[in-house]
């Protein structure tokens, strides 16, 4: 009798872990399928450009992925997420294992917030404060170090000022 209760146990739990084992590997197979196209954009900052080269986050599978997993980021590199059009957007830090700036953009290209060193691992909530088109993530702390601030001004094609 023992034995049934304990076979009946074991089985419940693999039949619990089966779907949650199933669900992380598809999870890691979507994001091994993504390839992000690259561009390059620049901020004009203290009457200065400053170039980063950033992956594109065009669409939902895109955006939802972001830079999550990922250990690094070169010092000029980020990725843009685009929107397509101005709306309020938030966003988390879940799965994202690096320190990030979010730089908030309106549709004309004007930087309209940044938000500082978003806590790595964090499901908190970033909101963009006003509605934006895009957002530029960035390493932590380079918005500061590069004086990036809302009013300057970003370049590329999907501002139409490039």
């Amino acid at each position: 009798m023992a034995f049934l209760v304990v076979s009946r146990l074991l089985s419940r739990r693999f039949a619990l872990a089966a779907p949650l084992t199933v669900a992380a590997l598809a999870a890691r197979a979507q994001e091994a399928d993504i390839q992000f196209k690259r561009s390059s954009l620049v901020i004009v900052a203290h009457g200065r450009d400053i170039k980063f080269e950033v992956e594109l986050a065009t669409n939902d599978a895109e955006r939802a992925r972001g830079l999550m997993y990922r250990k690094q980021l070169g010092p000029y590199e980020g990725m843009l997420f685009d929107f397509y059009q101005e709306m309020p957007v938030s966003f988390w830090m879940k799965n994202t294992l690096i320190p990030l700036d979010m730089v908030f953009i309106a549709a004309d290209g004007t930087v309209k917030h940044v938000h500082a060193n978003a806590v790595p691992m964090s499901t908190d909530t970033v909101p963009s404060r006003f509605p934006v088109r895009a957002v530029l993530e960035i390493n932590g702390g380079s918005a500061a170090l590069l004086g990036i601030k809302p009013g300057d001004k970003v370049k590329h094609p999907i501002f139409g000022n490039a």
